[in-house]
């Protein structure tokens, strides 16, 4: 690797250090879908939103649970501590397309239709609110 690539790396390295996130790849459902779930705790309280996510009927809220609960454990993790009552919020959370499995059902007259069966990543930050105020 380039002394510059290298240099970047060690940046962005150190960037991350004070970011408390986690990501889910491939989650098959469709993007829009899961914008639906995740804009409804977009800026709350952990422990609201995970008591949010609990009882959605959405499928994909159980797939956001977990993926806010691992979050949370790298907050935990990094900090040497356990987070308190009110202390961490979802910062930020957004959902990008991931790959599209396209696949053919039959129809009338020897023609065939389309499907395409979409996935979707999901990135989802949590931050401490104090931090906020320094």
């Amino acid at each position: 690797m380039g002394a510059r690539k290298h240099i970047a790396a060690e940046q962005l390295k150190e960037a991350r250090k004070n970011l408390f996130f986690a990501k889910l790849k491939g989650c098959p459902s469709s993007p829009r879908k899961m914008r639906y779930v995740v804009d409804m705790i977009r800026g709350m309280e952990v422990n609201r939103a995970l008591g949010v996510l609990k009882f959605s009927n959405k499928q994909a809220a159980k797939d956001v649970e977990k993926l806010l609960r691992s979050a949370i454990a790298n907050w935990e993790q990094k900090n040497d501590r356990k987070a308190e009552d009110g202390e961490l919020y979802v910062s930020r959370v957004f959902v990008d397309p991931g790959v599209t499995m396209k696949r053919m059902r039959p129809a009338p007259q020897g023609r065939g239709y389309r499907i395409r069966k979409r996935s979707n990543h999901v990135t989802l930050f949590v931050d401490a609110k104090n931090n906020d105020e320094k």
